[in-house]
């Protein structure tokens, strides 16, 4: 058994008894003052839950789980920090409080996307546009070949059998973009008049389309990813629609787009990146919106841990490691909106450490993503590559 003391005053739980102290030392509990090791809320729940803790205070009153919780429910996310803490710690790896953050720890907090520029060529075309279906067909089947097999641009044909017809359909952010780079004329509408139809029934539309424009500028072939739970599948620079001896080409990586002002359930979140994760492709975040500054205030962080990793025959510890990742823990239930995920990446940069989400569920298991900025040439633009791991 450890014995814990709680004081009700200061709102502090210590461990006192030689022992114990030896115990939760050698295990990297706490912060030891003058012999005296001192939990955090978290810590002290752990003990109690896992290690046989029980908590007295100094006239030998005991506290059950739930006293002891009590005393600290004013705290921000307490069940969502403790469900996540305790899970880390069930899988024999380590966690400490932000308050031991100290200095920056030089990880690797972005990857670098190829760069690129997209070019039409100059020819002048025309199209109908179906406004209860946000489609435009281009009939003019030199036109909507040559869009599709040099530019994928469109869908001349069928759907992976572009020989069965010879119409082009243009959906409704390829039909904007041609609009607006290339000499895209409609029989029946003007650019304001679509634009108006589009924002009518898409959520969001003109953070859709500015995502949308941003990769197709840079290169990139980007498509519906209806099918994969998100916005948009893309293709980096170079990829065609055109068969290689009879294999199709496959996307490896999807967008979701998430507006800077809007909050988004994280169950709803979390379901698109498990989605693209069983399909075996790369879940991309995208921020649409010119980049700000974001001041980060050390006295109220944003996330919760710093975490500590697998490292070759072991774990790290604070004894003969650094921390690997700040944690950020959440429940299923919370909105996450995307400032405030911006906010928390800039607390991670200023530390150097990678940001790993940890979500409780109801039944309180935990799953965890590692989350990365994109390097996107030329973008002023968030963008965040986000991968479900197992730690």
């Amino acid at each position: 058994m450890i014995k814990l003391e709680l004081d009700r005053k200061k709102h502090s739980l210590c461990v006192k008894e030689a022992p114990d102290v030896s115990s939760l030392a050698n295990g990297f509990y706490g912060q030891m003052v003058r012999g005296v090791i001192y939990l955090s809320p978290e810590e002290a729940l752990y003990v109690m839950d896992i290690r046989n803790g029980r908590c007295y205070d100094s006239v030998g009153n005991e506290f059950s789980f739930n006293e002891v919780a009590s005393q600290f429910l004013r705290n921000k996310k307490l069940l969502a920090r403790y469900l996540t803490y305790k899970d880390y710690r069930d899988k024999g790896l380590i966690l400490r409080g932000m308050n031991e953050a100290d200095g920056n720890y030089g990880r690797s907090l972005s990857v670098k996307y190829a760069g690129g520029d997209f070019t039409l060529a100059s020819f002048s075309f025309q199209g109908l546009f179906f406004p209860n279906d946000l489609i435009t067909l281009v009939d003019d089947e030199r036109v909507g070949k040559e869009l599709y097999e040099r530019y994928w641009i469109g869908q001349f044909g069928t759907y992976k059998a572009a020989h069965r017809g010879r119409i082009s359909k243009l959906d409704i952010y390829e039909t904007i973009f041609l609009l607006k780079h290339g000499d895209l004329h409609l029989k029946n509408a003007r650019l304001a008049d679509i634009e108006k139809a589009a924002s009518k029934r898409i959520k969001f539309f003109s953070d859709m389309y500015l995502v949308y424009e941003d990769w197709r500028k840079r290169g990139y072939v980007v498509k519906t990813g209806f099918k994969f739970g998100t916005h948009f599948r893309i293709y980096f620079p170079g990829a065609s629609p055109v068969r290689s001896e009879d294999e199709w080409m496959h996307s490896k990586h999807v967008i979701h787009v998430f507006p800077r002002k809007h909050k988004l359930i994280i169950s709803e979140w979390a379901r698109a990146i498990r989605v693209a994760h069983s399909v075996k492709k790369t879940f991309i975040l995208a921020i649409p919106g010119k980049k700000t500054p974001i001041e980060v205030n050390p006295k109220k962080p944003r996330l919760d841990f710093l975490l500590y990793h697998r490292k070759k025959g072991g774990i790290e510890t604070p004894k003969d490691g650094t921390p690997r990742y700040l944690m950020y823990s959440l429940t299923e239930d919370e909105y996450i909106g995307g400032e405030g995920l911006a906010e928390a990446l800039a607390e991670c940069n200023k530390f150097g450490l990678e940001m790993m989400m940890a979500i409780s569920d109801r039944e309180s298991s935990v799953t965890y993503y590692v989350i990365k900025t994109i390097d996107l040439p030329g973008s002023e633009y968030e963008y965040y590559e986000i991968e479900w791991i197992q730690p």
